[in-house]
């Protein structure tokens, strides 16, 4: 009885089952954030893109709402820190985006194909694992200590406790902060509404809409799952804390370091000090939510790597994705969706990285071709 009203174990099984419901989703809809890109450099094409900023809108003004009302506090997010990395979001965005378009997908849209039963996903999420765990704690990890993280930008000397939007307007302006919260939520999420709103096929298209809304208000809900059920007071040391998330604080969702953890969880399981949490249950439930739709639909097929110089391009990508997704603090997820809805400056950084690299590399592709 202990174990069921345990806060810990309320985010565990929270987190898998908005993840699920993610995996299910982005498979359905074919939700991919290299793909948006893509369409639009290779082929002109919107749709995915407004889907995409259609999510980002819904999660961005649904989070804010939550931290208008107090129902959770996005400053205690680790995107809101008033240190601004900006060499290690802008580099870590960058070769996450290079990364993610040399091994056709990101973080997300890999869990989303290994659900639907390619082994090649998961070769590829296996090397992302290591190498956003060795960029954590390991080799990787002393090359951004010593080089790009100690590259910061004191927002504290301007008198600014985080590093939100809101935060800086009302810096600027004088604004109450609420009045400040409202008032960028307003025009950034309500402006993405309206663009993705304006095409007239996109409005048509009740796939990606519904698609786009539900898997916004998933990141949402995770806001709320870890920052208000999941925050209280622990019985051992009567500590107020954040149960079961890597960060030891507020957190949505997110998948290169929760890759990272669920194998350092596989491989060091009779440590008694490692337990199951948020993020690594978020990966499990994309999976398996994605695996799900995939047997129900009868789309599920095995699929391997074409060559070994496809093996070779994919586990380079894959690297470069654990090492830049870990660097800049979060993935086409991490930073794409849950960041830029805190309205944090470094993650609007890492996004503009993510999508200049990837957009750059798309180009020396074509150009090579």
């Amino acid at each position: 009885m202990t174990d069921a009203i345990n806060p810990a174990t309320i985010v565990i099984w929270g987190g898998f089952g908005l993840a699920f419901v993610f995996g299910a989703v982005a498979n359905k809809t074919n939700f991919c954030t290299m793909g948006a890109i893509s369409d639009v450099v290779n082929m002109d094409s919107w749709g995915r893109m407004r889907m995409w900023l259609l999510t980002i809108a819904v999660a961005m003004i649904g989070a804010n709402l939550l931290h208008y009302f107090g129902l959770v506090d996005l400053s205690k997010s680790v995107y809101q820190r008033p240190t601004l990395a900006w060499l290690s979001l802008l580099v870590g965005g960058g070769l996450f985006g290079v990364g993610m378009t040399i091994a056709a997908g990101c973080t997300n849209k890999n869990l989303v194909r290994v659900g639907g039963g390619s082994v090649r996903s998961l070769v590829v999420l296996v090397f992302l694992a290591i190498s956003s765990y060795m960029t954590l704690k390991g080799l990787f990890g002393a090359w951004r200590v010593n080089y790009l993280d100690p590259v910061v930008l004191d927002l504290g000397r301007w008198g600014l406790t985080n590093q939100s939007l809101p935060a800086v307007l009302a810096k600027l302006s004088g604004l109450p902060e609420k009045t400040a919260l409202l008032a960028t939520t307003g025009v950034l999420g309500f402006g993405l509404l309206l663009f993705t709103f304006m095409d007239k096929r996109f409005r048509k298209n009740i796939s990606h809409v519904l698609g786009a809304v539900v898997l916004g208000l998933l990141v949402v809900a995770a806001w709320y799952l870890t920052g208000n059920i999941g925050h209280g007071e622990n019985p051992e040391t009567l500590e107020t804390v954040y149960f079961a998330t890597n960060t030891r604080t507020i957190e949505s969702l997110s998948f290169v370091a929760p890759t990272a953890f669920s194998l350092e969880l596989l491989m060091l399981w009779t440590d008694a000090s490692l337990r199951v949490t948020f993020g690594i249950a978020t990966v499990i439930g994309v999976v398996l939510g994605s695996f799900a739709y995939a047997l129900s639909t009868r789309t599920f097929r095995w699929e391997g790597f074409a060559s070994l110089d496809d093996l070779r391009t994919q586990l380079f990508g894959a690297v470069l994705m654990g090492f830049g997704g870990v660097t800049a603090v979060g993935c086409t997820i991490g930073q794409g969706l849950s960041g830029v809805s805190t309205l944090a400056l470094g993650s609007f950084l890492a996004l503009a990285g993510i999508v200049g690299g990837a957009v750059a590399t798309m180009k020396y592709q074509i150009w090579r071709a």
